[in-house]
């Protein structure tokens, strides 16, 4: 589990430093959905590692239960201050390998009582930010932008570039 984190951690910054090469509308750029834009999908993965990594551990990383979420994306510039935040967000998680796996009851989004092990929790967390990174992906080379390559990002690549 360390060895994922640290890889979604990695992935996440090559990410957002590729966004950071690339034009203002960018951002704006979409695969299906116009709502569903890069702007939004790269808040949306450090928004929810914020929220997975209260849920596990009960220590807010950016944002406690209450708060107003982080601020959004809205222009090129902003990619500095989410990329600070997804490293915050990303440690935190890696914190939670050390906790129990134990099972959490809260109510979800759809205000359902649930019951989820740590461990499924912290797996959703590197399922969901691998998944997004592929939404970035497509969403910019649908539009004509330079995409994320993500053979780039894979484990071959992680474990080449850090010799973790």
């Amino acid at each position: 589990m360390n060895r994922m984190l640290a890889h979604m951690a990695w992935a996440n910054a090559k990410t957002i430093t590729h966004l950071q090469s690339l034009p203002e509308e960018s951002l704006a750029a979409y695969a299906t959905n116009p709502e569903w834009h890069v702007a939004e999908i790269i808040h949306h993965i450090v928004d929810s590692g914020d929220h997975y990594a209260f849920r596990i551990s009960g220590i807010p990383a950016l944002t406690k239960p209450g708060d107003p979420c982080i601020d959004d994306v809205l222009a090129i510039a902003d990619l500095a201050r989410i990329k600070e935040q997804a490293a915050i967000v990303d440690k935190a998680l890696l914190d939670c390998v050390d906790l129990d796996d134990v099972q959490i009851e809260f109510k979800n989004y759809s205000d359902n009582l649930v019951k989820r092990w740590r461990s499924t929790i912290l797996s959703q967390s590197i399922h969901h930010a691998t998944e997004h990174r592929a939404q970035i992906a497509s969403a910019l080379e649908a539009k004509g932008f330079k995409p994320v390559d993500l053979d780039e990002l894979d484990l071959w690549a992680f474990e080449v570039e850090t010799d973790v």
